[in-house]
């Protein structure tokens, strides 16, 4: 098979251990997840059916790398999140066997461009721009299920320049793992390669250039990321 242009590079996430990566297909992310972000945001934290949004898999930065400042924003906002990455894929699957799906589990930040999401919202336009930019999925090395399990409760936490600033539980998902997979394998046929970023708890706020950014979750590889100056082309 010939291209007229040369394919982009596949997106990938390291893993914990060995010197192999994984492919990424697709990113979903779940919105408003954890009660206390809900009421930060001004929405009611009831158990509604979950609702998701996507970012590009080009969208993925290793943990350690440098992101410059993105263009069009003054409120660039950090959301810690643990990521599952699907090494099996599904359709109608039910929650019983949803984490037969999952390969392993990471550290990730969903970077949202508050002030352009703010405004779709008010002018009822989609989240895209405030969501999928460039470099706004950074995410740290995998680790399998194999060697960490499924974790279900336990400390999520992120750092500004060594100042804490989101610590929470897992235990406060609103829709736990198993619950998330099952739901979005309702609406589309899951596949091998897949993340979804689970959601943020309380505590988001803005960065700026220069900001160091750390941050964990409990048996996990933690993910450290710091902001440049913006890109002058």
């Amino acid at each position: 098979m010939s291209f007229v242009l040369p394919p982009p590079p596949l997106p990938s996430v390291a893993l914990a251990k060995g010197t192999e990566r994984f492919a990424v297909r697709r990113i979903f992310c779940v919105g408003r997840n954890y009660a206390a972000h809900a009421r930060e945001m001004g929405k009611d934290p009831d158990r509604e059916p979950p609702f998701f949004f996507m970012k590009p898999a080009d969208a993925l930065v290793d943990s350690g790398s440098t992101i410059p400042y993105p263009p069009q924003t003054k409120e660039l906002h950090y959301e810690m999140e643990m990521v599952v990455a699907l090494g099996k894929g599904g359709f109608n699957v039910l929650r019983e066997k949803a984490l037969d799906l999952v390969f392993g589990y990471g550290c990730g930040i969903d970077f949202t461009r508050r002030d352009l999401q703010q405004q779709a919202k008010d002018m009822g336009r989609p989240w895209d721009f405030g969501k999928g930019f460039d470099r706004s999925a950074p995410c740290a090395p995998l680790s399998r299920v194999a060697e960490v399990g499924h974790p279900d409760k336990g400390r999520i936490w992120l750092s500004v320049n060594g100042v804490v600033k989101q610590d929470a539980d897992l235990a406060e998902l609103i829709w736990p793992i198993p619950d998330v997979i099952s739901i979005l394998s309702q609406s589309m046929r899951l596949a091998p390669g897949d993340l979804i970023y689970s959601g943020t708890p309380a505590g988001v706020g803005a960065v700026k250039p220069g900001d160091k950014i750390a941050g964990g979750v409990i048996g996990l590889t933690d993910i450290a990321i710091e902001i440049g100056a913006p890109e002058n082309n």
